[in-house]
């Protein structure tokens, strides 16, 4: 079986049948432990007006991508999560709820990596910039990557040994010093107006949403979980000193699991009975 293929643009994407299947997986097949049928998947997907034969070949190259594992009962075709796909579900349901939950202290400590690819290496200098920031580290200027989460070191470790980079780049642990801004720096280094922006769509979209039915309920949720779970790979969760005041990342937060809570229990029960027939 191969190992399950983990696409970041995946996960920031918009809403393709491939990645609102992954959803779909993350939010009920995962906790359900059981397998699900084809008919179900395609039904579910319909909700959010994906085409049965959208819905095949996403189904198709997921389990390529080694993330499922099929059986036939009958006429009928049912799905199973394989060993690695519930294990990297599991690790993207953690990193999914438990977004902007945490602590905002911050002893004032930086994360500064230096790491130079020649413009004439402009495909790894994409690369290296992408999954960099992925990651959180924001780049105030040329071959300087910063985060202040000090941990994220070891996810830049594997970044630049799958690179091969790793021979060439230097890090330091330090605070700010005396000379320049650090507020301008992080302007420098993120984009967060992008993600306030982003943040004050998620809550524009969601803050009046009411649904009724038991499948407006299973399509609200599964939306929600979908568009949040975009934000680990966009926000870098930077302290509370270092964000603009009235940051929309806490109202997206506090939106999300009030939310979540409230529709989790109707979705799942509107879930197991699609999964039943």
């Amino acid at each position: 079986m191969a190992e399950p293929v983990v696409s970041r643009r995946r996960e920031v994407s918009g809403g393709s049948a491939r990645s609102l299947l992954t959803t779909l997986l993350g939010e009920y097949v995962l906790p359900s432990e059981a397998p699900v049928w084809t008919s179900t998947l395609v039904d579910v997907l319909a909700l959010f007006d994906v085409e049965e034969k959208a819905a095949r070949q996403a189904l198709a190259r997921t389990a390529a991508e080694g993330w499922l594992r099929s059986d036939r009962v009958g006429r009928r075709v049912r799905w199973t999560l394989t060993e690695p796909g519930r294990h990297l579900l599991a690790e993207g349901a953690s990193r999914i709820y438990g977004f902007g939950s945490g602590s905002r202290e911050w002893d004032g400590q930086w994360l500064v990596v230096l790491v130079s690819v020649p413009e004439s290496m402009r495909d790894l200098r994409h690369k290296l910039r992408t999954r960099l920031s992925w990651a959180g580290f924001g780049s105030p200027t040329a071959g300087v990557w910063i985060t202040p989460h000090p941990a994220a070191e070891a996810d830049a470790k594997l970044i630049l040994d799958e690179l091969e980079l790793s021979s060439q780049v230097m890090s330091f642990l330090a605070n700010y010093g005396a000379l320049g801004s650090e507020r301008s720096m992080v302007t420098s280094a993120w984009d967060l107006a992008d993600v306030a922006a982003r943040y004050k769509r998620f809550v524009d979209e969601f803050c009046d949403l009411a649904p009724t039915t038991p499948d407006e309920v299973l399509r609200a949720q599964t939306l929600l979980v979908h568009e949040w779970r975009r934000f680990p790979f966009l926000d870098p969760q930077l302290p509370a000193t270092l964000l603009p005041p009235k940051w929309t990342g806490t109202t997206a937060t506090e939106l999300f699991n009030e939310l979540h809570v409230r529709w989790r229990r109707p979705a799942q029960d509107r879930w197991s009975e699609l999964a039943a027939e």
